[in-house]
């Protein structure tokens, strides 16, 4: 049985990762996934790019030492080194590039270089791709802090190809959920906080709608709005692009209008002065005390907020997984850890009689184990990275 090794380097954020997977002919293996994050950047309430470079360039010698430790391998043991191309923050992807050149030349194994989103898609491909290559073409939600995408997956020789039918046209879902918990006084990142704050609260408090886009099939590219429309017979659109602005923005205003301002910076300032700016509130205990500064108002807010979130990228998916003939269906990315995303889509794929995957929990943010298992199709036909690699960060797939 043949077997390969990948290092994997991921840098493209605020996670510092490196992984070694090996892949036989039956199964791809997670040998070791170390990720450093960086919580400097919750005193400032979102990522600040020349901050994670720095905190790049600190981690990323011990972190992918300790990845090869772990795994229990040398460097002649590996058949190549990936890295992430983009996209993502120029100076954070330089720092992975540049040290994955430096080991590649000085190891003498070849460089192959990865897009972060096909990254995603193959965090769960890796853990279900034998049951998911007679399912093609999937459909792939990638939604994270920086991204959501809708991809048509097809697998031709071994190979899988991209096209992109639906993105967001502004915000992403997870920088909604980052922007909206910074508005309401919570801790950085806020995606999770909103999600285990959610279910204390009720989602019916108050109504958010969104604006369904559709471009249609006529050449006219300029998206067309139409409140809460359904996909009628007359309509046939190739893309099913999102927007998260609105409902960011209809959140401000009931903050403005609920006159909920002073409350909030109450909040904030409490919080961190419990020391739970940097705490994780899937600590039982955490979650408790920092319950004991949210009022009623304020979570019934949060969960309203998620449910409408949540339900807006359900029923988009699950359009586009119909219109597209879709086999089954991919969630992945960061907002895939979310328990009522999971909870919709798992329902409405259920109802629709498709198969879908999420990836485990650990895999659902950035990491390196899954630009590993997207190099080995690279891996297999020879398609190496130039020694002129360079950082892309609006590199796009399909």
């Amino acid at each position: 049985m043949q077997t390969r090794l990948i290092l994997g380097i991921e840098s493209s954020c605020d996670e510092t990762s490196a992984a070694v997977v090996c892949q036989s002919d039956s199964d791809t293996e997670v040998l070791s996934n170390i990720v450093a994050s960086q919580l400097i950047h919750a005193d400032y309430g979102g990522v600040v790019p020349e901050l994670a470079s720095r905190e790049h360039l600190r981690a990323i010698t011990p972190v992918v030492r300790e990845a090869m430790h772990r795994a229990g391998m040398q460097y002649q043991d590996l058949d190549a080194i990936a890295v992430t191309e983009g996209p993502g923050l120029a100076g954070a992807l330089l720092v992975g590039i540049t040290f994955a050149k430096s080991l590649a030349f000085a190891t003498g194994k070849p460089l192959i270089a990865v897009n972060h989103l096909e990254g995603h898609i193959h965090a769960v491909l890796m853990q279900a791709e034998q049951t998911f290559n007679e399912a093609s073409p999937l459909l792939a939600l990638v939604v994270s802090g920086g991204h959501t995408h809708l991809y048509l997956a097809t697998l031709a020789n071994g190979t899988w190809h991209y096209r992109n039918v639906g993105k967001t046209l502004d915000d992403a879902a997870g920088e909604a959920f980052d922007k909206v918990a910074k508005l309401l006084g919570l801790p950085y990142p806020g995606g999770p906080w909103m999600d285990a704050l959610a279910p204390h609260g009720d989602p019916k408090a108050v109504a958010f709608t969104f604006a369904q886009i559709k471009t249609k099939a006529t050449g006219n590219t300029a998206p067309k709005l139409s409140r809460e429309a359904a996909l009628g017979a007359d309509d046939d659109p190739l893309r099913f692009d999102l927007s998260f602005s609105g409902i960011k923005t209809a959140v401000r205003r009931y903050v403005e209008l609920h006159h909920m301002r002073e409350a909030i910076a109450a909040r904030e300032h409490a919080l961190r002065a419990t020391n739970l700016l940097h705490a994780k509130p899937s600590n039982p205990e955490t979650l408790q005390q920092a319950l004991a500064h949210f009022d009623p108002q304020t979570l019934n807010l949060i969960a309203s907020f998620q449910a409408a979130v949540t339900h807006y990228l359900t029923r988009t998916t699950l359009n586009a997984a119909q219109h597209f003939g879709a086999q089954a269906l991919i969630v992945t990315g960061g907002v895939a850890a979310n328990s009522e995303l999971r909870q919709r889509l798992g329902i409405a794929a259920a109802i629709g009689g498709l198969p879908i995957a999420f990836p485990a929990i650990a895999l659902s943010t950035d990491n390196a184990a899954m630009i590993a298992a997207a190099a080995f199709p690279k891996l297999q036909t020879q398609n190496f990275a130039p020694d002129t690699l360079e950082p892309t960060p609006q590199l796009r797939l399909g």
